[in-house]
């Protein structure tokens, strides 16, 4: 539907078919931040309660929103080349999604080099906590408080990037469902995960 449906052409501002990525960037962003927040919802779990399966779901639904992260930015520098003419402008916005996904990426680093599995476990919980809260500084707050490019930022009206009110009716009805559809594929492929994971520690237990 995202392909198909008719887009509205908003006077004075080119986006032409490039606002159909509206229904993939965007919403991998609502996505990456529910996934994040599963992950966090865990990590709280395991150390408030110590189990090994604390972890892993919380190691994996980090693991599934950064590649949503790495998708968002992705289809955001395709989307500012069209309208910034520049994959990479320096926008507040775009470097600040830059920063969070690098300090997930440092918390898969983090586990990678301790070899205790209880205390990479606890370290990673308290690591994945100060994470997502990092998300709120560099992708919402600090954007709007400097000039930007990108919708939602000081000196960002009239720039050449979606307005809300340029969002037709169709255009909601297929955005919101697309935000629903994106974060549940995210959550089956983390489960699927899960799922392998669950069924080798059977097997090796059972070997």
């Amino acid at each position: 539907m995202g392909f198909l449906i008719r887009v509205p052409e908003p006077k004075g501002v080119p986006l032409q078919q490039s606002i159909r990525n509206l229904f993939f960037h965007v919403p991998m962003w609502f996505s990456m931040m529910i996934l994040f927040g599963t992950s966090l919802v865990y990590a709280i779990k395991y150390l408030q309660n110590p189990l090994a399966q604390y972890d892993f779901y919380s190691l994996e639904f980090g693991r599934t929103g950064v590649v949503y992260g790495l998708l968002g930015l992705i289809t955001g520098a395709i989307w500012a080349k069209s309208q910034w003419g520049a994959y990479w402008s320096g926008d507040a916005k775009q470097n600040g999604a830059a920063i969070a996904i690098l300090i997930y990426l440092a918390y898969f680093v983090l586990r990678g080099s301790l070899q205790d599995e209880e205390k990479k476990a606890r370290i990673s919980a308290v690591y994945n906590v100060f994470a997502f809260f990092m998300l709120f500084p560099t992708i919402w707050i600090l954007p709007r408080l400097v000039e930007s490019l990108h919708p939602g930022g000081q000196g960002s009206e009239g720039n050449p990037g979606l307005n809300p009110k340029d969002s037709s009716p169709i255009m909601k009805a297929v955005f919101w469902p697309a935000v629903i559809g994106w974060t549940l594929l995210g959550v089956w492929i983390t489960t699927l995960r899960i799922r392998i994971q669950l069924e080798k520690e059977k097997r090796f237990a059972n070997a």
